[in-house]
């Protein structure tokens, strides 16, 4: 029998063929890159903003828990529906991409996936910088709600850098703007970035304004292969201290180097303790003397071999390689566990031994690659979810790499989002004091708690990670 708030909700989305009722299709909106299976009780396909004004009215009205949802290429579990309730798929708001050459700016839907973005901005000789390693699948809604990162993280920021304002709505149905179309504005708070990286837990974003750069003239890849993982650091450091600010500077364990060589040969050399991949960008002079400088101070700092790409197939190779990384080592076991603690630069070859104590402790299959410039790596864990005991190992590594990142001063997550997994460790990182802000700021937002309910925050007595039912 359905509920009252079910039959009203058939007569603001009139197309039923947008509200999915079916188990199967309520069981496949349960889940996403991360861990957790939960079923709603109601998927809804809003269009335009006026749709989703509604379905929050009446969300808001009936404390009916909704779920603002992309295409849940998040690793954190941020659109879980853990308290049932409503999942608001946005995918199909895709009718606004506008770029306007003028003022550098896009307007886009919340649908619209970032690879796509991107391109309508190079046909016009633009750039839209923000990389995450999802963008040819994932959506800028879902992009702008996590503030996702990537490679390019290092020298261009991640998605809120590129924020300029935003189309909201409200816990209680208010559509309101924030920002705008200006490369400055301080008039008031700044809900645009607050709104950013909230993870869905404040309003359902309906229209981006995008900031876009212009287009780079040329681009090198460089790639250094070390046999030592602490010269690896030096380097990264020693091309950073030299002025030089790489577009990307990657790191690749001998793990993952012998995982990628195994899934789709690439020619890394498997007996390498490391790899680093970096990208430069820019005015083609200044880019050829700093291929140069890079070159000489990999040398120094210990690099067996260091070999340049000029040409675009090339770098497009090297590149593909590294986008490798994550489907071959999810080969190993069925279930990878990714993270992203972020730790200060310096700090990287002290997170790298960390990790390997953490891998000798537990005997677990970890392997690390990641944003090196930046800070932000990516330990993985390659296991299987259906082996209990291993399961319990697992738990407890994941908490010692969380913790081990907030000891080097680093923060819990760079660019996957706190979600269902992290929420154990915020006060760790936060303090009581700071954790308890947040959360006032959550509920002079939300004050029936409605908006993707269960994330960012522990539940009451929730002191440690549970990846077990």
């Amino acid at each position: 029998m359905k509920k009252k708030w079910q039959k009203k909700l058939e007569k603001i989305i009139k197309d039923d063929k947008r509200i999915l009722t079916d188990s199967a299709d309520l069981l496949s909106y349960g889940f996403d890159g991360s861990f957790g299976q939960y079923k709603p009780e109601r998927v809804v396909q809003p269009v335009n903003r006026e749709e989703v004004a509604a379905v929050m009215k009446l969300a808001n009205k009936y404390s009916i828990p909704v779920y603002p949802r992309g295409q849940a290429t998040c690793l954190s579990g941020g659109p879980l529906p853990v308290k049932g309730g409503i999942v608001l798929d946005t995918c199909h708001m895709t009718g606004q991409l506008s770029i306007d050459s003028e003022n550098l700016t896009a307007v886009v839907s919340p649908g619209i996936l970032t690879s796509k973005i991107k391109e309508a901005a190079e046909e016009k000789g633009f750039f839209y910088p923000p990389d995450p390693s999802s963008a040819h699948v994932s959506t800028i809604g879902g992009n702008v709600a996590e503030n996702s990162g990537g490679p390019r993280g290092l020298k261009y920021g991640v998605t809120g850098n590129y924020v300029l304002g935003l189309e909201v709505v409200t816990p209680e149905g208010e559509i309101i703007y924030t920002g705008g179309q200006t490369i400055k504005n301080v008039t008031g708070y700044n809900l645009t970035q607050l709104l950013v990286g909230s993870e869905g837990t404040l309003g359902v974003i309906t229209e981006i304004t995008l900031r876009l750069v212009p287009k780079p003239k040329k681009r090198v890849s460089i790639l250094s292969v070390f046999d030592d993982l602490v010269d690896s650091g030096r380097a990264i450091s020693g091309v950073l201290s030299a002025g030089i600010m790489p577009s990307a500077m990657e790191i690749i364990d001998k793990h993952c180097i012998n995982a990628v060589e195994n899934y789709k040969p690439a020619g890394y050399p498997t007996d390498a303790a490391a790899i680093i991949l970096i990208e430069l960008d820019g005015h083609p002079k200044a880019i050829e003397e700093e291929s140069v400088q890079v070159t000489d101070i990999c040398k120094e700092l210990g690099a067996r071999t260091v070999q340049s790409a000029v040409d675009e197939e090339d770098q497009k190779s090297l590149w593909e390689a590294r986008k490798l990384v994550s489907p071959a080592i999810a080969k190993i076991k069925p279930t990878k566990i990714s993270e992203d603690a972020t730790v200060p630069r310096s700090k990287i070859p002290e997170m790298f031994e960390r990790l390997n104590k953490i891998r000798e402790k537990y005997n677990i299959e970890l392997v690390v690659f990641g944003h090196a410039g930046d800070g932000n790596l990516h330990p993985n864990i390659l296991t299987d979810k259906r082996d209990t005991e291993e399961m319990k190992c697992v738990e407890l590594a994941v908490s010692e790499i969380f913790e081990a990142a907030i000891d080097l001063g680093g923060t819990l997550s760079g660019e996957h989002g706190i979600g269902t997994m992290k929420t154990p460790f915020m006060e760790k990182e936060l303090g009581s004091a700071g954790l308890e802000m947040m959360k006032r700021v959550k509920e002079s937002w939300d004050p029936n708690n409605i908006m993707n309910p269960g994330k960012i925050f522990p539940e009451k007595g929730q002191t440690k990670l549970v990846l077990t039912e």
